[in-house]
């Protein structure tokens, strides 16, 4: 019996209609102290209790992209630890990996409260939280001491992103900058970048996804990287086709790492929740991006659609509205390498982890695979 789902999740969601950041901020507090005291009782306790019931070690899970060993195709999505404070925690809850932020060069408060929603009717959030974080140079202080810390410690290194967003006081046609003097800070405290320029919660950032802007910036950071570290790039599920298609001509010309489909949504279309309680308005009339189950079919498209143009040269990290194995199969037989979890990981609780990968190895075992990288992609293209 999972306690999670039959007792504390609707106490909380629907008994005590607990406020969403709320919770978020006590359980990044409850990360933070495992990060900080990880190396001595009682949290040492707990990371080896949380191992013990959480994670799913198997070499047929274990992925290899850019030169990094991900012990598990399941990372943490960006927006979750956005200023980098329980970075290897993660580990003890059955991620592979996690991604950091999205930072942003000049530290900010984000966009007014409220600005986290829960659709329960959908398993979907509502957010626009607006990049609230501390800052590049704040997150670089940070990883600088975590590098330090672990140096010598004997223990693989635990994979970690860092997601680039732009600053909100930072002018459209200055954006490049803005992402290099982040990049600057960062480059050598990360394993891969991502360029965010999908959140549909800063103004004009998704008009940074054109041809021409996207461009500009991803030249003056490969100009900065010289191809040191894996740089991927975000992109929203509302592009057409063609505009998707210009990324990845982009995404060849400046040699990038990879793709990240897809953020999160401002379709409102096929939603059972009409009017958000929090705040009493129809839900087409809330800002914000939709996140969890909505997603999870324009993502998949759209991991499948990267897969066939690129003929599966480009790795594809999927993320949008993975609930179960057979979400995260689909995702992996559509393209993707790597996986992304955030609301489905928010409503399906922490044995999330057990339950989707001992359900992958079981659909490794029904197709005779002996390893999750002859899985990728078999269901892209038509038989």
């Amino acid at each position: 019996m999972d306690i999670y789902q039959t007792s504390v999740r609707p106490l909380l969601f629907s008994g005590l209609k607990a406020d969403p950041e709320m919770l978020h901020h006590q359980l990044m507090r409850g990360m933070v102290w495992l990060q900080e005291t990880g190396d001595r009782p009682p949290a040492q306790w707990v990371q080896k209790r949380l191992r013990r019931s959480l994670c799913i070690n198997h070499s047929a899970l274990q992925q290899t992209l850019w030169g990094i060993t991900f012990p598990n195709p399941v990372g943490l999505a960006a927006g979750f630890d956005k200023n980098g404070e329980a970075t290897d925690a993660w580990e003890c809850c059955g991620f592979g990996y996690a991604e950091l932020g999205t930072v942003t060069y000049h530290g900010q408060p984000g966009n007014p409260r409220p600005r986290m929603f829960r659709l329960l009717d959908d398993q979907a959030a509502l957010n626009r939280m607006g990049f609230n974080n501390e800052g590049a140079a704040a997150m670089a202080e940070r990883l600088a001491y975590r590098a330090q810390a672990t140096a010598g410690n004997g223990r693989s290194r635990f994979p970690i992103g860092i997601n680039l967003g732009k600053s909100k006081i930072t002018p459209l046609e200055e954006a490049a900058s803005d992402y290099l003097a982040s990049f600057r800070l960062l480059k050598n405290l990360g394993d891969y970048f991502v360029v965010n320029v999908s959140s549909p919660n800063t103004p004009g950032l998704r008009s940074l996804q054109s041809a021409e802007n996207l461009d500009r910036i991803l030249a003056t950071l490969q100009q900065e990287n010289a191809g040191k570290k894996p740089l991927l790039v975000k992109i929203a599920p509302d592009l057409e086709w063609e505009a998707i298609a210009d990324i990845l001509t982009l995404a060849q010309t400046h040699n990038l790492a990879g793709i990240i489909a897809t953020n999160t949504t401002i379709r409102r279309d096929h939603l059972k929740t009409q009017i958000l309680s929090a705040t009493g308005k129809p839900v087409t009339e809330e800002a914000g991006g939709i996140s969890g189950a909505p997603l999870r079919q324009r993502s998949t498209d759209i991991i499948r659609f990267i897969y066939q143009k690129t003929n599966g040269t480009l790795p594809i990290i999927g993320v949008g509205g993975i609930f179960t194995a057979d979400d995260a199969w689909e995702k992996i037989t559509a393209g993707a390498s790597l996986l992304q979890l955030y609301t489905g990981w928010i409503y399906e609780g922490p044995w999330m982890f057990r339950r989707l990968l001992t359900g992958l190895l079981a659909h490794l075992e029904t197709h005779g695979f002996t390893h999750l990288q002859e899985a990728i992609g078999i269901h892209a293209t038509p038989d």
